[in-house]
């Protein structure tokens, strides 16, 4: 992880979180399934459910990170991001289950990524319960 210093300070973006990166990247390619490998009726169904909910992940941890200030407020916007994995997961469970998504490779791929997601996400809601109590 790269850190800055200006002035003394040390500073980072939340573009220098893996977690951020990894949210980003399934972003991109959550939104790619729903467009090549989904039926067309998917792509206004659950394909767009699954597309915001993967959105949500990624902009609560930009928004939770830009309120860092605030133990609680982040804590808070690293819930919500964990939240909305889960529900990225779930609609990608459900579209392997009714047969809308056919390729097992790209679920399994995209279902242990989320997975990935979910924990990086946790421990760092752990670090930062543990760094704001000192």
């Amino acid at each position: 992880m790269r850190v800055k210093t200006i002035n003394g300070e040390k500073f980072m973006k939340y573009k220098d979180l893996e977690v951020w990166k990894k949210a980003r990247e399934l972003v991109s390619d959550i939104h790619s399934m729903t467009l090549e490998d989904l039926p067309k009726f998917e792509m206004y169904e659950t394909g767009s459910q699954i597309r915001r909910s993967m959105n949500s992940v990624r902009a609560n941890i930009v928004e939770g990170y830009g309120r860092r200030c605030y133990k609680q407020d982040f804590l808070h916007f690293l819930v919500y991001a964990e939240s909305s994995t889960d529900e990225t997961i779930d609609h990608l469970e459900s579209l392997y289950e009714i047969g809308s998504l056919k390729s097992k490779e790209k679920y399994q791929s995209l279902h242990e990524r989320l997975v990935i997601l979910g924990k990086m996400l946790n421990n760092l809601s752990k670090k930062v319960k543990q760094e704001y109590r000192t």
